[in-house]
């Protein structure tokens, strides 16, 4: 499957998908947003798929950012609208259920930033280079990265990210916790792969369940959070998955396990 802007294949319950404007470091424009939304909601509604990686074509980057040219020409009531579509599909990829992994392969900045803190993990090639600079242009970043950033590093890290416009190389990502693992350069696809197959092999009803449970729990008190998660292990009990794992473990084989 592809569109105008993007790449995607499917293997096995793992799709890629690859943002693939490379003449523009895989900037997002409206048209681009609009063709992901589509493209994760079919997904979203595949069975077969179990779990997606998503980086930029190329080398140079995952995706550099917005398209500049469409920011210089928005209203106010235009950025509102351009904001709430990017977030809307960033919401759809952090929650739909399903894990996905943001392979950067170079710059992620603003915009790109953002997408990759909607996935699931981030794996960086060690020449990834992040940041949102959004304010070196007069804005603030609008796809959710002043609420993503601070929840995966703290106020203080975000804070000077957001506010100085700079950028940070992977090691340095790694050590502030905004991405899961740092790779050399040339292994990053085989390694995010290697990664999802391990993760794609469990149950994708109990993947589903942790990833609601960890999201949904983030804006709760700790007490709510605690009935949710009670809440979704006892629906555990009622499924095929928990009585094929828990069987499987007895009789030392491996399960298989079918997602209800």
């Amino acid at each position: 499957m592809s569109g105008k802007n993007f790449l995607m294949e499917s293997d096995a319950g793992l799709a890629r998908v690859v943002i693939n404007r490379p003449k523009v470091l895989n900037a997002l424009n409206n048209e681009t947003i609009a063709e992901l939304n589509g493209l994760f909601m079919e997904i979203e509604s595949d069975a077969s798929i179990r779990g997606v990686i998503v980086t930029g074509a190329g080398d140079k980057a995952f995706v550099a950012g917005a398209d500049i040219n469409e920011l210089a020409e928005m209203s106010r009531l235009e950025a509102k609208k351009i904001s709430e579509k990017g977030q809307a599909l960033f919401d759809k990829i952090e929650s739909m259920g399903k894990p996905v992994a943001a392979a950067i392969n170079g710059f992620a900045l603003g915009g790109g930033l953002e997408l990759a803190m909607a996935c699931t993990f981030r794996y960086a090639s060690e020449n990834a280079k992040m940041g949102q600079p959004e304010v070196n242009l007069g804005l603030i970043p609008g796809y959710g990265g002043t609420q993503r950033l601070p929840r995966l590093v703290g106020k203080g890290q975000a804070m000077e990210m957001l506010l100085s416009g700079g950028t940070i190389g992977a090691e340095d990502a790694l050590r502030i916790g905004l991405v899961n693992k740092v790779f050399p350069s040339g292994e990053l696809a085989a390694g995010v792969e290697k990664t999802m197959r391990k993760i794609i092999g469990k149950s994708p009803l109990m993947a589903r369940y942790v990833i609601e449970a960890v999201n949904a729990g983030l804006d709760m008190t700790r007490k709510d959070g605690l009935a949710l998660e009670a809440n979704l292990f006892s629906m555990c009990a009622d499924s095929e998955d928990m009585r094929e794992g828990t069987q499987a473990f007895l009789n030392k084989r491996k399960p298989e396990f079918r997602g209800c």
